[in-house]
């Protein structure tokens, strides 16, 4: 059932999974976090991360109390997920280059070094990993996933929210999900992000 199932939104980092935790969050969903990430410049509204989910390869306690929740768990992490339950996944899609151009700018701004790959070559390895994840979910019968573009939240919030709300079927009011959604957030862009543009995943 559907309340029993534990709400995954997942993606690259930048690519607009705490934009959909704050839109779960207004339509009427609990949210998994700990609240240690303080929202910073990039992320003004929050992070909603749960630190434990790092862990979850060794230790995977924190999914006893996921059970009707949803929490954010970057790509990499999902194949972690122990099979022992069901999983909804709304799974983040946005331009590539736009999220590298988004990470390298919040790296820069930290002091931080990014990778070295020149964002071709990265966009590269981030389409392989993406590739690499949807084929690994595609084989998990106990996964349901919805894939959602960035850019089209962006431009019909509405549309966006009432294809998540049933899909998590949840009770979630869609109105009050693309409410939320601020276009002025929205910083590492392309001039013109159209759909003809190189692919997103």
């Amino acid at each position: 059932m559907a309340e029993d199932s534990v709400t995954i939104v997942s993606g690259l980092p930048r690519s607009g999974t705490s934009l959909m935790m704050q839109m779960l969050m207004a339509g009427g969903m609990s949210l998994f976090t700990d609240g240690l990430r303080a929202p910073d410049h990039h992320n003004p509204r929050g992070y909603f991360e749960l630190e434990a989910v790092k862990h979850s390869r060794i230790d995977s306690r924190w999914l006893a109390q996921a059970g009707g929740r949803a929490v954010k768990v970057i790509h990499l992490l999902l194949p972690q997920l122990p099979p022992d339950r069901q999983y909804r996944v709304v799974f983040m899609l946005r331009d590539l280059i736009e999220v590298i151009a988004s990470q390298r700018t919040m790296l820069k701004q930290q002091g931080r070094t990014g990778a070295a790959l020149a964002d071709e070559k990265l966009a590269g390895v981030f389409q392989k990993q993406i590739a690499e994840v949807r084929q690994w979910l595609n084989n998990q019968p106990n996964f349901r996933v919805l894939y959602v573009n960035y850019h089209d939240v962006l431009r019909n919030p509405l549309a966006s929210a009432e294809q998540i709300a049933p899909f998590l079927a949840q009770g979630l009011k869609p109105a009050a999900m693309a409410a939320v959604v601020d276009p002025g957030l929205y910083r590492q862009r392309r001039p013109e992000p159209a759909h003809n543009s190189p692919p997103a995943f």
